[in-house]
């Protein structure tokens, strides 16, 4: 058994611990509530962008462009995102292995040197590197300071070497923010576009909460079921466009900011996804060192419990010599 010196040593180990642990729950408590905000603030973009190009499509299905053009694949770039720092649980682990699968299956279905990788954040950018892989670009700082305008520049390179043969495919590899406790990880096919993918896609979240509890759960549940019962429902779409010069121009034009869209969805996904992986990793370590700190505790008072009748039993049996 250990001496009260080394348990009493490991207690106030332990408490410095927990203190940074509670410490760093808190800060990504806070910024998960930022990144919520950001992704609630995108939403009626998102929702009424999505509106238009429903209402074009459902009055000329025959618009075609060249970013929803279908072609031989022969080349792949992976958009990934990742975090830039540690401490958040399987965040970075799932994503990184999500990229080798789909590097080593395009890889085996298209040959060597089919695939290349562009990476945002520093643990998949140094993973990729490690590996060997093609990594085309370093935007690391993207994820500590997501901005539009910096989505919409990766966003016209990645559309510009599409347009010109030099990628057949583009797909984005993130985690998808549901809510504080869960965090879904996706891929999702950027180049070309699929329309009726993109259109149909999981729009469920939890904004209301940064608590990873039931609760969060049973709300999701809750939605799923109400979403169930108005699925057999039909929503008309009134609107009456008057399309100038043409479809297939407007489209051109909306279907670029759909890309630059879909790129900024998922960085704010990812940011909130790891902040929330981040909080629940932490406040497991909190709680394990609550638990710790328990039995250390009871440890130690036993110990001392000892210590104390030996010494009272090593005073009366010299009273009693004497």
């Amino acid at each position: 058994m250990a001496s009260l010196k080394e348990i009493k040593g490991r207690i106030a180990s332990v408490n410095s611990t927990r203190k940074i642990t509670s410490a760093m729950k808190m800060v990504a408590s806070s910024k998960l509530h930022h990144a919520q905000v950001a992704i609630q603030n995108m939403l009626p973009y998102e929702t009424m962008l999505e509106h238009i190009l429903k209402s074009f499509l459902a009055s000329e299905a025959e618009a075609q462009t060249v970013f929803d053009e279908e072609r031989p694949v022969k080349r792949v770039a992976l958009v990934v995102f990742s975090s830039n720092s540690s401490l958040c649980g399987g965040f970075n682990a799932n994503v990184i292995k999500l990229m080798q699968r789909t590097v080593e299956a395009y890889t085996k279905e298209l040959g060597p040197g089919s695939v290349e990788v562009w990476p945002i954040g520093r643990k998949v950018t140094e993973k990729a590197r490690k590996l060997g892989y093609d990594v085309k670009c370093d935007k690391a700082a993207l994820v500590d300071h997501p901005n539009v305008s910096e989505c919409i520049e990766l966003a016209m390179e990645l559309g510009t070497k599409f347009a010109d043969g030099e990628l057949d495919r583009v797909e984005i590899l993130y985690h998808h923010f549901k809510s504080a406790g869960s965090q879904i990880l996706t891929t999702k096919q950027f180049l070309p576009i699929d329309l009726e993918g993109e259109l149909g896609r999981d729009h469920e979240r939890d904004l209301t909460s940064n608590i990873a509890t039931k609760k969060a759960q049973e709300y999701l549940k809750k939605n799923r079921r109400k979403k169930e019962v108005k699925e057999g429902e039909v929503a008309p779409l009134n609107d009456n466009f008057i399309v100038e010069p043409d479809m297939n121009t407007v489209l051109s034009q909306l279907m670029p900011k759909m890309a630059h869209l879909m790129l900024y969805t998922a960085l704010l996904d990812s940011v909130a996804s790891e902040h929330a992986a981040r909080m629940v990793a932490m406040q497991t370590a909190t709680d394990n060192a609550d638990e710790l700190l328990r039995e250390l505790n009871l440890h130690y008072n036993k110990g001392r419990q000892a210590a104390i009748t030996t010494e009272l039993l090593d005073m009366v049996g010299g009273s009693q010599d004497n």
